[in-house]
């Protein structure tokens, strides 16, 4: 039997992290992941942004330290993320959306955000070309940016192996057995392991993993594609973001990385269930007839590639983290909805601290109460141990 403090199943987006700010704190993990090596479940899907800019307060702050972590890999270690850090823009049309914005602010501000809202002459200045028709202004976050999710995943990864955490790939969790409330052992690869503490951050395969232990999780990934441009010289600053919907998409989304291409992504309509990951022929044309509408300048662009991944979903859109009374050991960090990639490194050290701590405790500043976040996240969904498997 192998035995460790810590068992992370799911390389991905926020296991990784994880593992990497638990090492820190002195406890031996192990990170299990099917996939041949890290990042190969939806981590390689994402398009790459980082946003504290939410509505749910305990995402923003998670979001923050997010950024916090990401901004300063680069200096502390000499990893590069090509981390850069332009801000999102969500642009306003119509005096409904903008009003819905306006009435965001007081609670995004109170979480720490900086956010205002912005004039069309500033947003020109900020993504010269954009079509001003009809333009009634938008909200700014600068804070917020992108990174490569390639190498962010590689980053951690590195640094979770130099902090000692033990990889295992092509382990694919077999059984799991438990015993009265707790999880004593799995199997996954030939071999029986066993932890004080198990963490399920499979990502689209949660529901998969956490039957295993017989827990229901309502976590079920949907379809969304995206595609990248050739790069060209730096003509755009911020992430921009149209709320508008129409008959076949939701809002729709795109910047231009530190490496000069344009990434964007748009939100079908009706959403796609299932894990398909091929790309369609319907994606292109809808979601570039969308971009171009809303900044002409684009047209030359040549597109360089598409590709598909899945937000796995949770009914009401927040992540499922906490512990069920059936299996009080067994972590659930999931249902992140696509935003996995912008909440793992943040989500990771709270986790880790709430962990090393027995659930509350402030970071060395003193001026961050990681186990106030980790309840606020709990509690904005109202759901508590075995609530939240319903």
């Amino acid at each position: 039997m192998k035995t460790y403090d810590v068992i992370v199943i799911g390389a991905g987006s926020v296991g990784i992290p994880l593992a990497w700010s638990l090492a820190g704190r002195g406890f031996k993990v192990a990170v299990l992941d099917h996939e041949a090596s890290w990042g190969r479940g939806q981590n390689r899907a994402a398009i790459g942004g980082i946003r504290a800019t939410h509505s749910d307060p305990a995402k923003i702050k998670i979001c923050l330290e997010s950024i916090k972590i990401v901004s300063a890999i680069k200096e502390d270690f000499g990893l590069d993320l090509e981390w850069r850090q332009g801000g999102y823009l969500y642009v306003a049309f119509d005096e409904v959306t903008k009003a819905s914005f306006l009435s965001l602010l007081e609670i995004q501000k109170a979480a720490g955000l900086d956010i205002d809202w912005i004039g069309p002459d500033r947003i020109a200045e900020l993504a010269p070309g954009l079509n001003r028709e009809g333009l009634l202004g938008g909200t700014f976050s600068p804070g917020d940016g992108f990174a490569s999710p390639l190498a962010a995943a590689t980053a951690f990864h590195k640094l979770a192996m130099d902090s000692g955490v033990d990889f295992f790939f092509d382990h694919r969790v077999e059984a799991i057995e438990v015993r009265g409330g707790l999880v004593q052992s799995l199997e996954a690869g030939g071999e029986t392991w066993s932890a004080a503490l198990y963490v399920n951050a499979a990502g689209a395969e949660a529901s998969e993993l956490a039957s295993l232990a017989d827990l229901s999780l309502p976590v079920h990934p949907d379809c969304h594609e995206a595609g990248v441009t050739e790069p060209v010289r730096p003509f755009l600053q911020p992430m921009i973001v149209d709320m508008r919907p129409d008959a076949e998409s939701g809002n729709y989304y795109f910047y231009q990385a530190a490496t000069g291409q344009v990434v964007f992504c748009i939100t079908p309509r009706p959403q796609i269930w299932g894990r398909d990951k091929d790309s369609t022929s319907e994606f292109l044309p809808l979601c570039l007839r969308r971009m171009l509408e809303l900044y002409p300048r684009l047209r030359n662009l040549r597109v360089r590639r598409t590709w598909r991944g899945m937000y796995p979903m949770t009914p009401d859109g927040l992540p499922l983290v906490g512990y069920p009374e059936e299996a009080q050991n067994f972590l659930q960090a999931v249902g992140m909805c696509g935003q996995g990639f912008m909440m793992g490194p943040g989500l990771g050290k709270i986790l880790a601290e709430s962990i090393h701590t027995g659930g509350c405790a402030k970071n060395p500043a003193g001026n961050t109460d990681y186990g106030v976040i980790f309840e606020e996240l709990a509690c904005s969904r109202s759901f508590e141990h075995s609530e939240f498997l319903r």
